[in-house]
């Protein structure tokens, strides 16, 4: 029973609860560092959802024994080029969340992509000498605000209800 599948997606949703809840406790701290738990516990969390939707992905493919069924990424199972030759009708409805940019699923990948990007510094045009030194600024341009909890769990929460349906499907009688 743990070598099974499930048991892995089942593992990575615990563990991104785990995070949601020390992200939780700390955003309600007094702790010196309660920035840096709360994004440390926002990347966790992040990377345990991609875990899980891969390991949902890993199910679906061994159930209907796909050639890549252990694929290292979610994105080369959830390839929309694949999807038309894969009998998976829980496959294909995860490619097409992933394909509409304006899903759940389709932020969770380029929130987990962002994690691998480097901090980019903010693009200045170069400056003539001539200039005055006090500059104005924009204050309407500002930065993208980070993830929010709710966020990640309502993801959380639509990950472990699709993993519950496609189990509904998925399992033999």
């Amino acid at each position: 029973m743990a070598n099974e599948r499930y048991t892995r997606t089942n593992q990575k949703l615990f563990y991104a609860g785990l995070s949601l809840e020390s992200w939780g406790k700390a955003e309600a701290g007094q702790a010196l560092n309660a920035q840096a738990l709360i994004q440390a516990e926002r990347e966790a969390a992040l990377f345990h959802l991609y875990g899980a939707l891969l390991g949902l992905c890993h199910e679906i493919a061994g159930y209907y024994r796909l050639p890549n069924d252990s694929a290292p990424r979610a994105e080369d199972l959830l390839d929309p080029a694949l999807s038309g030759a894969t009998p998976a009708p829980e496959l294909a409805e995860l490619v097409e969340l992933a394909s509409n940019r304006e899903t759940w699923l389709a932020h969770l990948l380029a929130a987990y992509a962002e994690l691998f990007q480097p901090p980019r510094a903010e693009k200045k045009v170069k400056v003539d000498p001539r200039t005055p030194l006090i500059e104005a600024i924009s204050l309407d341009q500002q930065e993208e605000p980070p993830l929010a909890r709710e966020t990640l769990e309502s993801w959380r929460t639509e990950l472990k209800g699709l993993a519950r349906r496609f189990r509904e499907t998925l399992s033999e009688w």
